[in-house]
């Protein structure tokens, strides 16, 4: 058993050089790998395990290109994101906003590859996260944006029923509804 923490202690102590040098170039935890992150993805599951170092990982992931128009950055977003998904167990963590917009961003980008799948991942994060308001306000704009009308008030009206917050994104996110715009909410109100 000692040796078996002595090693583990070796290989904390081995990433944290490795994370001083990277930290100062890019001021957060990433490793030396850049074509998969595995490393950070490990570094991350055994230190911590956090959902703000999963969205920071994930966030910076995310930079190295436009999903949209990357399909092997979509697919490999959509791995990490997934990856993520599995090591957060919800009833630890669904009061942390970082694990909320973890759920919600793996749905947004569902959509891109299965709109269905994606409704799914949008239910998960409605029903693990229901306190912030972008949750639902995310999920009414997929439905809205997939021609369901009636889901997406019904899915604004919800969330005001259960006291998302706060409470001034649901109002506004109604009254674009009502306004018939395409947008729930434009940049500048999220």
């Amino acid at each position: 058993i000692a040796s078996i923490m002595n090693r583990v202690r070796d290989l904390k102590n081995k990433y944290r050089n490795e994370d001083n040098i990277t930290d100062e170039l890019n001021c957060t935890k990433i490793s030396a790998d850049t074509t998969d992150n595995s490393g950070t993805v490990n570094q991350i599951m055994m230190t911590t395990n956090n959902p703000e170092d999963w969205l920071c990982f994930l966030l910076r992931l995310e930079k190295k290109g436009v999903p949209q128009m990357d399909v092997s950055l979509l697919n490999r977003l959509i791995g990490r994101y997934s990856q993520a998904v599995t090591a957060l167990p919800a009833e630890k963590h669904s009061q942390d906003e970082s694990y909320a917009r973890i759920l919600v961003r793996f749905a947004e980008l569902k959509v891109l590859q299965d709109p269905e799948e994606a409704r799914d991942q949008f239910h998960l994060a409605r029903l693990n996260c229901k306190k912030f308001a972008f949750v639902h306000v995310a999920f009414a704009q997929f439905e809205l944006s997939q021609g369901n009308v009636k889901k997406c008030k019904q899915l604004l009206q919800k969330a005001v029923e259960c006291s998302a917050v706060p409470l001034e994104m649901l109002e506004t996110a109604l009254r674009n509804f009502h306004s018939q715009k395409k947008q729930l909410l434009s940049d500048e109100e999220k």
